[in-house]
């Protein structure tokens, strides 16, 4: 792709438009020939996911002369290529410095996807309910693996030899138990907090089915609450 030279300020803006596209194009070019695909391929692939994009669109996009890349093509291109969006947009270890805004100095490209995925704070930057829902995701494992462990304790304490070991077992057992009854507890209470602030919480397990107070269910089926 042809860029306009880098010190000229006047044209900064195009520039990192520039950039970003470039960098989404040479990403997409070097997978693609990684994975031994022609651009029909690739075509072929994005076209079975829905979102069709022709071969003559994927050519002009590696060589620079696709005037513009709308981001739900990156979305699709990055799926077919069995990666992650931003990683065709920031390619780490492949462009070792970007911009990621305009008028901006470059940057290594490893920081700016970290800033992009929200991986690295940004001072004043409001990252919405994303703390919230990493929270919840690591709630959820703490209550399943709780789970877990206590049924295995429980399975100890049936088939101890010996007192000794029954008794070892069920302060374990107990031990787990309170740790999955904590993490439900604190659950909930993120879970009615997120849906007060008009937010729809993630999915639960079914085996932690048990987190949602009923009345938080009541115009849902079982099969709906599972």
């Amino acid at each position: 792709m042809t860029q306009i030279g880098f010190d000229d300020e006047e044209d900064d803006v195009p520039e990192w438009a520039d950039r970003i596209k470039a960098n989404v194009a040479g990403e997409v070019r070097r997978r693609r020939k990684e994975m031994g695909w022609s651009a029909q391929d690739l075509a072929d692939r994005c076209e079975r996911l829905g979102h069709p994009i022709p071969r003559n669109v994927i050519a002009n996009m590696e060589s620079g002369r696709r005037a513009s890349l709308p981001l739900v093509d990156v979305m699709v291109l990055a799926a077919a290529l069995e990666t992650y969006p931003v990683c065709l947009i920031f390619p780490v270890g492949y462009v070792d410095r970007t911009q990621e805004l305009p008028f901006q100095d470059l940057v290594p490209t490893w920081d700016a996807l970290r800033r992009f995925t929200g991986e690295e704070e940004v001072p004043g930057y409001d990252a919405g309910l994303v703390p919230d829902f990493e929270h919840h995701a690591s709630l959820v494992q703490t209550a399943l693996a709780a789970l877990d462990e206590e049924e295995r304790a429980r399975f100890a304490a049936k088939t101890a030899t010996s007192r000794a070991q029954q008794e070892e077992a069920e302060r374990k057992r107990t031990q787990y138990a309170d740790q999955a009854i904590s993490a439900k507890y604190s659950l909930r209470h993120l879970r009615r907090r997120l849906r007060e602030d008009g937010a729809t919480p993630p999915d639960l397990p079914p085996a932690l089915g048990d987190v949602d107070p009923p009345e938080a269910d009541a115009d849902t089926t079982p099969e709906e609450r599972l």
